[in-house]
């Protein structure tokens, strides 16, 4: 569904009918789409340029979408090295096949991306934290997809306890401070994708994210087009919409 609104070609008919239902439920959510991948872009570029790293791990990564934090990363340094995690079988089948040509540098990791002690035993894993440089984790537009009674809050705190020192958390989650909305999208995506999703949050609960991160260039998360926009042209959700992505880049302490 997240390639179809991005305008790509890896996707199936049901996944194209499930995107008409939910633009009209929600006719913002292709901009929403636009507007969080390319935060995405922003994101690591920024870390890759204006804090040295040089190491990504990108929880939920979804099917390969150009241009790729491996790709982003590597403009700045060819020497980058990032590893995707997802536990669809297309994702893994396809991601693979796409990464082969630079297998020293990528690697995909086929893990539920709330198994941590799994994937930071891993082989992967294990090569990004060799020596103690700085990791960015990323959870960009994924952890809605995590129920409450998985606590997607502890995840990202075991996840930043897992990381070395001075590393780094990229997060953003769809957010409406409408219940009614919530209520309403919450119970599609969960039909449309046989109940593997959580909910869509609300602001309040998405800052708890945060809580123990040192937030950068922001005084707080926000709807992601509005974190360091590469100009005043640059892609913006509209002023009213239905629900938003809401994120931002963060130190871990």
């Amino acid at each position: 569904m997240y390639d179809h609104l991005l305008g790509g070609t890896d996707n199936y008919v049901v996944d194209r009918e499930a995107c008409d239902e939910l633009l009209r439920l929600a006719p913002s959510t292709r901009e929403l789409a636009l507007v969080n991948r390319a935060f995405l872009v922003r994101a690591v570029r920024y870390l890759a340029r204006q804090h040295g790293v040089r190491r990504f791990l990108d929880h939920g990564s979804g099917l390969p979408t150009r241009p790729n934090v491996h790709q982003v990363a590597q403009e700045v340094d060819e020497t980058s090295e990032v590893v995707y995690v997802d536990n669809d079988p297309d994702v893994l089948s396809y991601g693979r096949m796409m990464l082969a040509e630079d297998p020293e540098t990528t690697a995909v990791l086929g893990a539920d991306m709330r198994e941590t002690d799994a994937i930071f035993q891993s082989e992967e894993v294990r090569r990004l934290l060799r020596d103690d440089q700085p990791v960015a984790a990323l959870f960009v537009s994924v952890l809605h997809c995590i129920p409450d009674d998985d606590d997607p809050w502890e995840l990202v705190n075991r996840v930043a306890r897992q990381l070395p020192r001075g590393s780094y958390m990229v997060i953003s989650q769809l957010v409406s401070d409408n219940p009614e909305l919530r209520r309403q999208i919450t119970q599609f995506m969960q039909q449309a994708v046989g109940g593997r999703w959580g909910r869509v949050r609300s602001t309040e609960e998405t800052e708890r994210y945060f809580e123990h991160l040192e937030v950068l260039e922001t005084s707080g998360p926000v709807e992601v087009s509005c974190w360091l926009p590469d100009s005043d042209l640059a892609p913006r959700q509209t002023s009213n919409p239905e629900w938003i992505e809401f994120g931002a880049v963060a130190r871990i302490r």
